[in-house]
């Protein structure tokens, strides 16, 4: 109305001045004042009772992410009639290769005029602090159960996290459409989970739990399974509604957020990922950040608000409310558990607290005699290593970092072999080339170690080679199952009993084993575990592995080269086929004369060597070795190169 009146009287002043041009004018003034009015909007009318915000967890492969694809297709067609979407959940690489989630990620949908904030994360335990911290985003979990494998030690765990923060949960039993599931679904897997409940110290209100049948692959989710008119996951959507409060925040109050997430934006630099606990909050409002001891890290004017709707689409939004999940941008020198808030709130949000970490590797610069010559290494000094892994623990809290009195070499802590395995191959793919030490088990001050718990299924007939195996490694058995021919073994052992067992698994195994594990708690040391280990092929020269060299060495054991590949001395070649170390040369060459010339070579044949994965590489090392890593090898070799200093290390054991 003010803007209207202004212009008609500049019009009247002007008279003889173009009028055209003083219309444009003013239509170009009101595209700025509206967008002004846009952008910094006085409120956000926002209905709380139609908000709910719940984490999906699970154990791994279960179909968590499978799930929440379902329900953004849902969300998308009744929008817009779309319904393209595939883990859209998993956008990182090594999520997409492994098929499994590493960290978690929250995304905004609605449905049927509400609006659902999901957070996706983690089924395994070595990535518990990405499950923790989303808890502290969501009023309710939705445990999702595979129909025919049961309650896992992973859902355990998941669970167990959840309703020690007093989440309300919802169960649903997944991939009913499996021939498999016929047996298990109607009984035996909803008493499974009710027993877990239980077992965990479930209150009244969070065993009344409601209970869906879904096949996220064909896209349906039902409260009676047989019922196959109903083809969508409607179902979800208003068991959510009805089981889950809306978020219990005052949006009156100061504004107030516990950083749950740390996110990297090419133009915007680290946004810190929460949920809005009370008040509101525009863009360019002043605020501070307080450390979890109550200290003001900094205060600074919000530069940006995003939020990620329909997946992972990031979009920037004027202002948040509370009850939504969002990442804030402007405030650097912030980090996980910090509150950002209100220049006149001065005491921090609680934060859930984090399991310890149980395991350590320590990293440093490679100093191999091929250091430095992979094409693709970019990042090789200590600083460039270091930085990275400053960053790194800064977004992830399970994670912890020493660095050595010398500034050279960084000891790692974390929950498992799995979740450094995942940073060690970030870092590669970025560049980076490194030496990797032997994992080791962190004790406590009063000697206790952690203790595992490891649920195996494996053929009946392979039962009593895991028991007799796990046994020598100071395993207890717990429970002993038996279904169809598969048996599912319960051991609690010391992490370090388990430490290097998968390969020697999966051999007695077959391949047919499945092995899941779970850190249980801190126990009594359990005393000195004897693995029967295979001694090490090493190379005694450097130089080319030779077919004719290669050849020689096979029956002396299981080879890790190929021909052609660059070896040097110090460098584990293979697995001798007895308990002890042999130094050989696999870089000899057939002396020719006019005897054996190239052209009499027999035709020969070479069984391909044993390729070592990242993960299998460092179950693998013994003490005595390490592990050198870049962008395109990953080569196994002794911490002393030259064997007369190994000979004099090993006399002084």
């Amino acid at each position: 109305m003010l803007f209207s009146q202004c212009r008609s009287l500049a019009i009247r002043r002007l008279g003889g001045v173009d009028r055209r041009m003083m219309t444009t004018t003013m239509t170009i003034m009101a595209a700025v004042g509206s967008a002004s009015r846009r952008c910094f909007s006085s409120s956000v009318v926002r209905d709380i009772s139609k908000i709910r915000n719940l984490s999906i967890i699970a154990h791994v492969d279960h179909g968590k992410t499978s799930l929440v694809d379902c329900l953004l297709k849902e969300s998308l067609s009744q929008r817009s009639g779309s319904t393209e979407s595939e883990r859209v959940m998993d956008s990182n690489q090594l999520e997409k290769e492994r098929g499994i989630t590493i960290l978690a990620k929250a995304t905004e949908l609605t449905f049927n005029g509400y609006t659902f904030n999901i957070c996706d994360t983690p089924g395994h335990a070595d990535f518990g602090g990405e499950v923790e911290r989303s808890l502290s985003m969501v009023d309710g979990v939705a445990l999702v159960v595979d129909a025919t494998e049961g309650p896992m030690a992973q859902t355990k765990f998941v669970l167990k996290k959840a309703l020690q923060a007093g989440k309300l949960p919802m169960v649903v039993i997944n991939k009913v459409d499996r021939p498999t599931a016929a047996t298990r679904v109607g009984g035996p897997v909803e008493n499974e989970i009710f027993d877990l409940f239980c077992q965990l110290d479930a209150n009244d209100e969070q065993l009344d739990y409601p209970v869906l049948y879904a096949s996220a692959r064909q896209g349906w989710c039902r409260t009676d399974w047989k019922d196959e008119s109903v083809q969508d996951v409607t179902a979800f959507f208003a068991a959510a509604v009805k089981r889950f409060p809306s978020p219990n925040v005052d949006p009156t109050a100061a504004f107030q957020m516990l950083v749950s997430q740390l996110e990297s934006n090419s133009y915007f630099g680290k946004c810190l990922l929460g949920r809005v606990q009370s008040g509101t909050v525009k863009v360019g409002q002043r605020i501070h950040s307080i450390a979890p001891n109550g200290d003001i890290v900094e205060d600074n004017r919000i530069m940006k608000i995003l939020k990620r709707r329909q997946g992972m689409t990031q979009i920037a939004v004027d202002e948040a409310v509370a009850g939504d999940i969002v990442s804030i941008a402007g405030l650097p020198k912030s980090t996980v558990n910090s509150t950002l808030a209100d220049l006149s709130i001065v005491d921090p949000i609680p934060s859930i607290p984090i399991d310890p970490p149980t395991i350590s590797m320590m990293f440093a610069v490679n100093d191999s005699p091929l250091s430095g010559k992979d094409a693709k290494s970019k990042k090789v000094t200590s600083t460039m290593i270091r930085e990275r892994l400053e960053k790194e623990v800064e977004s992830n809290i399970a994670l912890n970092l020493t660095i050595s009195p010398n500034g050279e070499a960084f000891e790692v802590r974390g929950r498992g072999e799995l979740q450094l395995g995942i940073l060690i191959e970030t870092m590669r793919r970025e560049g980076f080339e490194m030496s990797i030490y032997p994992p080791k088990c962190l004790f406590k001050d009063d000697g206790s170690e952690p203790i595992e718990e490891a649920v195996i299924d494996v053929e009946a007939d392979y039962a009593g080679t895991v028991i007799e195996k796990l046994t020598l490694r100071k395993g207890e058995l717990k429970d002993y199952t038996t279904h169809q021919g598969r048996s599912r073994l319960v051991f609690q052992v010391p992490t370090r009993g388990l430490m290097g067992y998968r390969r020697e698994f999966v051999n007695d195994t077959h391949g047919s084993g499945v092995m899941q594990r779970l850190f249980l708690e801190y126990g009594p040391y359990r005393g000195s575990i004897d693995k029967l280990e295979k001694g090490a092929l090493i190379s005694s020269e450097s130089g080319i592995a030779t077919m004719y060299a290669l050849l020689a060495l096979e029956p002396r054991g299981q080879l890790f080269v190929s021909p052609g590949e660059e070896v040097y001395e110090g460098m584990v070649i293979g697995e001798h086929t007895r308990d002890n170390d042999l130094e050989c040369n696999a870089s000899k060459e057939k002396h020719l004369s006019n005897v054996r010339t190239v052209m009499r070579d027999d035709t020969v044949k070479l069984t391909p060597p044993r390729i070592l994965t990242l993960e299998d590489a460092i179950t693998y090392m013994r003490d005595d070795e390490c592990l050198e890593v870049t962008p395109s090898s990953i080569r196994l070799r002794k911490q002393l190169l030259d064997s007369a200093k190994r000979k004099v290390a090993n006399r002084k054991k």
